[in-house]
């Protein structure tokens, strides 16, 4: 039986502004991109949350709720920083540690001494060191298995920890609403709903073949995770899947001549990154992401051997000709070839589909 523990700090960004400003202590902060620019929330006070402000949405927006908000630009730096402090924390206790990004992380403790053994414990005392050591607030979840912690590290947030032992996991996950399965969004959680499911124990006398026939190969990890099976290791060392850049245009670009044109800036940052990232796997796919003026988004995507600006303006004009409408956003990128069967076909087919030389 696994001992997991998902530690998530509190509103990591704008914590790290208030620790280093205190005068903005109690105020709604948020930290993101200027509303002229048409920039979007990274994150925000629980002050800020209570205009109903969240991360994700546009700073427009955001004022328009919560016109005293204090939006301040973001400083990677010193996030970076404070992150660098909370792994090494982590790391005390164990050296199964899962980053899943600058403050948020899986920890197996499964054998661990410390704390007598005692994963609550441990992450009592984890949260209390994040808290003195980088002067900022932590919530953290406990359970047998990484998809229960990380919904239980939601559950007395801020500042708080909630522990699933296993003999409360059946129970705990019956109760639990569809769309806290980890890859049910605002969509499939609709569709669900249509289905009369809005809990997982709802969805437990669906059977596998029912589930598969319905949802795809997503039906298998409805099936599992409805009962609260997750069966995933914490690995340390996350291996790249992707890698892209993105911009959100102040002008609408009108039309495909347009997104054309701004396409190679794309692809110069693209290759800046490209060229500084380090272990990554042969290249499987090309994609071009596109957001239309109405907030619509397409992604398109095809075989792709290297980085390659000619097969990224084919995607663009593929993409561009499903709506047809203004963009706001473009993006371009690669997915890398996972171990096995794709590593392979990455080094026996190029671009388009044509068989590599």
């Amino acid at each position: 039986m696994r001992k997991i523990i998902h530690c998530d700090c509190d509103c990591f960004y704008a914590a790290v502004e208030v620790r280093d400003n205190p005068a903005l202590a109690g105020k709604p902060v948020a930290v993101g991109g200027r509303a002229e620019t048409r920039g979007v929330i990274a994150t925000c006070s629980y002050e800020a949350r209570a205009f109903g402000v969240h991360s994700a949405m546009s700073t427009a927006r955001a004022l328009q709720r919560c016109p005293q908000l204090i939006l301040l630009p973001p400083d990677f730096e010193r996030y970076r920083a404070a992150s660098r402090q909370i792994l090494a924390i982590y790391r005390d206790y164990t050296a199964l540690v899962e980053p899943l990004s600058l403050d948020e992380a899986y920890l197996d403790v499964s054998g661990v001494d410390r704390c007598k053994g005692s994963a609550t414990l441990m992450a009592q005392e984890i949260r209390a060191r994040i808290r003195a050591e980088v002067g900022i607030t932590a919530s953290a979840g406990i359970a047998p298995n990484k998809f229960l912690a990380k919904v239980a590290s939601d559950w007395n947030k801020p500042d708080g920890q909630f522990v699933v032992r296993p003999d409360e996991v059946a129970a705990f996950v019956a109760a639990l609403p569809v769309k806290k399965i980890f890859g049910v969004g605002k969509v499939t959680a609709a569709r669900l709903n249509r289905l009369g499911v809005h809990t997982c124990g709802d969805l437990r006398p669906w059977t596998l073949a029912a589930l598969t026939r319905e949802f795809g190969s997503f039906g298998a990890s409805l099936h599992r995770l409805c009962r609260g099976i997750d069966e995933r290791e914490v690995k340390p060392d996350r291996v790249r899947k992707s890698l892209s850049v993105e911009t959100t245009y102040v002008t609408d670009l009108p039309d495909l001549a347009a997104c054309a044109a701004a396409l190679p800036a794309l692809i110069e940052e693209f290759g800046r990154r490209f060229g500084r990232a380090r272990d990554l796997r042969p290249v499987h796919k090309a994609v071009v992401k596109i957001k239309f003026a109405d907030f619509s988004q397409t992604t398109v995507e095809c075989v792709a051997s290297a980085p390659d600006t000619a097969v990224w303006q084919a995607l663009l004009a593929e993409g561009h000709a499903r709506r047809g409408l203004p963009v706001r956003l473009l993006g371009v990128g690669v997915r890398f070839a996972e171990e096995g069967r794709d590593a392979a076909v990455a080094r026996q087919i190029g671009l388009f589909g044509e068989t590599a030389g």
